[in-house]
Parts: structure tokens; sequence; C-alpha cells
């Protein structure tokens, strides 16, 4: 029997060292996202188009197309993307310096080969400026070093993530990364409608937007950096915006509230630098939705539970 493996530790992960990298990474992740978009059916809020963390990266999950099932994985440790399809089918090519043009093509190439159809909408959403991806032809680094520090540091955070998800009663979202503004989140909604977003984001149909805030939400998150400050950074908002909610007093001492993004800010810094990096993130979750459902006045009695353990069915509270 293999003993039981420690933890490592909560990895470095400064923007500027691998910013070029990071946008790459967010392009490819866009074409990915697009594919599991263009075969799945729609489900609210965009859940449906996500990628979900791996032990090896990152994936589309199942895609169920008409001729078959496929799954596509950036796979982030052997750096490399692989295409498998039922029946044993398989494509793979490997994560190197090239163009996002480059990128575009041997995916299509890998998809359709393991019997897949590539039909994406072909050019990046939530992005300023942008280029369609088989006109992207500059050549972008690819920092393979950086990339696993990136794996490393979600493979930390999504089980922190996934516990704080646990402690609410109500709808609540998976753990997923969202491929438009490359973001690993988990939404808590409070159960009412919400009123019609103002929409407006860059390459984002408005439809799109108002659909996914439809109802009040506080959703809490994490970027690697490049979205208005570039150091990785967790947030936390509220939608709407309850009056109230930039002033409530949230932890750990390090977050902040920044008004041009309005949303509560942790520097992805000072969480590894902490005594406990999981309790401090914690921390920042718990406290950060406490002030959007304090004062949004969300039935909180109604909503929360315990924290889940494994193995322990949730009481009925009956």
């Amino acid at each position: 029997m293999s003993a039981a493996r420690t933890a490592p530790p909560w990895p470095s992960l400064p923007y500027p060292d691998w910013a070029e990298t990071c946008t790459a990474l967010h392009l490819w992740t866009q074409i990915l996202g697009k594919y599991r978009l263009a075969h799945t059916p729609w489900v609210n809020h965009s859940w449906h188009a996500t990628l979900y963390v791996t032990p090896r990266g990152l994936t589309t999950g199942p895609v169920h197309e008409a001729g078959g099932c496929v799954t596509a994985t950036l796979d982030l440790v052997d750096h490399r993307l692989v295409v498998e399809a039922d029946g044993g089918a398989q494509e793979a090519f490997a994560l190197e310096p090239m163009g996002i043009s480059d990128f575009h093509a041997r995916t299509r190439k890998a998809i359709e080969g393991a019997g897949g159809t590539f039909d994406i909408h072909g050019a990046p959403n939530e992005v300023v400026d942008p280029v369609p991806f088989a006109e992207d032809t500059a050549r972008r680094p690819y920092d393979a070093g950086a990339v696993e520090r990136f794996h490393g540091a979600l493979l930390r955070i999504v089980p922190v993530f996934e516990r704080f998800r646990t402690g609410f009663i109500g709808k609540v979202s998976p753990v997923h990364l969202f491929w438009g503004s490359f973001d690993l989140a988990v939404t808590r909604f409070s159960g009412r409608t919400a009123p019609l977003h103002p929409a407006g984001i860059p390459n984002l149909p408005d439809d799109v937007a108002q659909e996914a805030y439809s109802h009040e939400v506080s959703s809490a998150g994490f970027w690697p950096g490049g979205v208005g400050v570039d150091e990785a950074m967790f947030y936390s908002y509220a939608y709407p915006g309850p009056d109230g909610f930039a002033d409530q007093p949230v932890e750990p001492a390090g977050a902040r509230f920044d008004d041009t993004l309005g949303e509560f800010l942790l520097p992805y810094g000072d969480v590894i630098t902490s005594d406990d990096p999981a309790a401090t993130l914690m921390s920042f979750l718990q406290s950060t939705y406490r002030a959007a459902a304090t004062t949004g006045d969300w039935d909180r009695a109604a909503l929360e539970c315990a924290v889940g353990e494994p193995r322990v069915p949730r009481p009925l509270g009956r």
C-alpha cells in the first residue's frame, strides 16, 4: 500500500512573469469552451459552457455530439491537447510556443480526427479588440513551468471553493472555469429574480449576460491576473449590489473593496503567505458572502447550513 501523499505548498504565481503565456492559455481555453458550447444544450447561467479542473489540467468534460461523445483536455502536466472519443479514438498535439491560429487549426484537426465536429464561433469573447482565432498569427510564448504553477494553484483553490459551496442549501453553481473572463468561480443565489442586467460586457451578447444575471447572486472566484488587476486575485461581488455592501467588514485584513470593479478583492499572494492558506481563503469567501446576504436581505436561515463533511449526510433539520 502506498503512503498517503502530502499536499504540495501553494505555488507562487506572479502575473508579470507569465502574462503573455497566460493570455495565450486564456485564448486556448476559449477555443475549447466554444467547442463545448456549440454542442451542449443551454443550461441556466451558461453553466453548460464551462471548463473543469482535473489532476491533469482543464477539460471540457464529455461533449455529446450527434455522432458520439468527445472530451478535449488541456493536459498541463505533459503539456498536450488531448482529444478522446467513445470507441477509443484519441488525437493529441504538444502545447508549445505558437500562434493562436496554429492552436485553432491543430485543435480542429484533432477533434475532427477523433470523429468530432469542429464548428465553433471563430472569435474571442469578453476581450477588448478581439482578433479572430484563425487570423491571430503572432507567435505566443509558452512557459511550461508557469502553466504548471497555475494548474497547481487551481488544484489548491478548488477544494476550498468546493467546501465553501457545501454550506448552502439554496441554488449554488458548480465550481467551474469561465473561459470568457478566465476565472474560476462559484456562485450562490438568493432565489429571487434580479433587475435586468445592463449588459455591455465587451464582445459578449447582451442576452447572454442578462440570462447569466437573471437572479440575485453572491459570486466568488479567482483570476490569475490581467483583468484590471495585474496580479493573481480572489474576488467576491453581489448582483445587484446592495446598499452598504462595500462598507461591510470582511476578512482577512488584506481584503479590500475596489470601487472601479465593484468587488471585494484579496491578493493571491496574501493567501499563500498566510499561516493557513485554505483557512484564509475560506474566511474571505464566508465574510464576503455574509456581506452580500446581510445587506441584500437574503433569507439566510432558510438558505444556509453547516459546511459538509465526507460520508456525513446533511441533517434534515426537521
